[in-house]
C-alpha cells in the first residue's frame, strides 16, 4: 500500500460519512454483528453519541490520501479490550484495513491482551486479525442483526506488547 494513511480523532462531520458506508447491505452481511436496522439515522446517532462519550472507547478516523475510509476503535467487554473496525466498501481489498489496524494497534491501543470478534464466514476480516497478529481462541454462536439469525463466531486474541 503506497497511499497516505492517517488516523485521527473522529469528527462530527465523519458520521455523515460512516452513516453512509454502513448502509451498504454486502458490509453489512459481512460485519453481520450490527444495528438492527442500520437505516436508522437516530440509532445511528445516539450508538456515536453515546461511544465517544465513553471514557473506555479509544476511536479514531482512517484517513487515506485525505479521504475518510472508516474507523478503528477498541472498547471494554466485561472489562476486557476488544478492537473493532469499519471500512467503506470502495477501500477494501487493498491492504488499507490491514495497515490502519497496525497503527492502531501499535500508537493507540497498546494493551495486550485486546480481543477481537469476527463472523466465522468473514474470512477478509479474520486475515485483516490474523496478519496484526491475533490468533483463534474460541468459536461461540451470537445473532447477527444483518443476517435475521444466530451465526457462529471466532473470538482473537493479541497477546504480547
Amino acid at each position: 500500500m503506497n497511499k497516505a494513511l492517517i488516523l485521527r480523532d473522529v469528527l462530527q462531520s465523519d458520521l455523515a460519512i460512516f452513516f453512509d458506508q454502513q448502509l451498504d447491505p454486502e458490509a453489512n452481511y459481512m460485519a453481520a454483528f450490527t444495528a438492527k436496522d442500520p437505516t436508522n439515522r437516530e440509532s445511528f446517532s445516539a450508538h456515536w453519541k453515546r461511544i465517544m462519550s465513553n471514557s473506555t472507547v479509544r476511536i479514531k478516523t482512517v484517513v487515506i490520501d485525505e479521504q475518510i475510509a472508516g474507523s478503528v476503535l477498541s472498547y471494554e467487554e466485561e472489562g476486557k479490550p476488544e478492537v473493532s473496525y469499519w471500512l467503506g466498501k470502495e477501500f477494501w481489498g487493498n491492504g488499507i484495513c490491514t495497515a490502519a489496524l497496525g497503527m492502531y494497534l501499535k500508537d493507540h491501543q497498546r494493551k495486550r491482551p485486546i480481543y477481537a470478534r469476527v463472523a466465522k464466514d468473514n474470512m477478509p476480516s479474520r486475515r485483516i486479525l490474523e496478519k496484526c497478529g491475533f490468533h483463534v481462541i474460541d468459536e461461540t454462536k451470537g445473532f447477527a442483526n444483518a443476517r435475521g439469525e444466530e451465526i457462529e463466531e471466532l473470538l482473537l486474541e493479541l497477546s504480547g506488547n
